[in-house]
């Protein structure tokens, strides 16, 4: 069990004594896009301890948010419950409003292409788009990742791939963002040589309109 009582009688009290511990929410993040070994979590939390970290693992296991799971070879591994999964939506919404404070990148900032994933599947818009097919190759420093961004009835989807649909754009993850929220026009972007375009322009001057950020603020100061 947590560490931390409030001794309040208050759903938020009694959320953030299970998830508002050190490192917790970090975990919770890693385990949606399927089962992580404990070697996994702890390459990809750098700087908690091995101690720390089961610790964490062990509390979320008593509260119901996690449970172990045998991989092939009998490897143990840890993946979200259903009362796990359901903190979803939460997490989200605090990407959403973290993104304010994201920027500006530091040179030695860790990349993993999960976590653009997440960030970025915060602000797909879960409204009906245009069936469009827009792969993205978004860089940071040495390291890249591709992406396929699909519209549809059902809002638009974001997947790892190494398709390119029908156009790619190419840029790094801050510049993505300004372009998503409309600060920077794509044009400009390319103009400046801080993106290239891969297919018809027009196509991907639609980028924008499968996420939901236009007119929010920019990131950064």
């Amino acid at each position: 069990m947590s560490a931390t009582r409030y001794d309040q009688f208050c759903a938020l009290a009694g959320a953030a004594e299970i998830v508002g511990e050190r490192w917790t929410l970090l975990i919770v993040r890693e385990l949606p896009l399927g089962p992580k070994r404990f070697s996994d979590l702890a390459e990809r939390l750098a700087g908690v301890s091995p101690a720390l970290l089961t610790s964490r693992l062990a509390a979320l296991i008593d509260n119901g948010l996690v449970r172990r799971v045998a991989l092939p070879f009998n490897v143990q591994a840890y993946e979200l419950t259903a009362s796990g999964r359901e903190l979803q939506p939460a997490i989200r919404e605090l990407i959403r409003w973290g993104g304010r404070f994201l920027f500006p990148m530091r040179p030695d900032d860790h990349f993993e292409p999960d976590w653009v994933l997440l960030g970025l599947d915060a602000a797909l818009r879960r409204t009906p788009t245009p069936a469009h097919r827009i792969g993205l190759r978004v860089r940071h420093g040495d390291a890249d990742a591709l992406f396929l961004v699909e519209g549809g009835q059902g809002g638009s989807a974001l997947s790892r791939s190494e398709e390119h649909g029908e156009v790619l754009v190419d840029t790094t993850f801050d510049v993505l963002l300004r372009i998503l929220s409309t600060d920077l026009p794509l044009d400009r972007a390319i103009a400046e040589r801080r993106t290239t375009v891969e297919g018809p322009i027009a196509l991907a001057r639609r980028l924008p309109d499968h996420f939901d950020l236009s007119g929010r603020r920019r990131p950064g100061p």
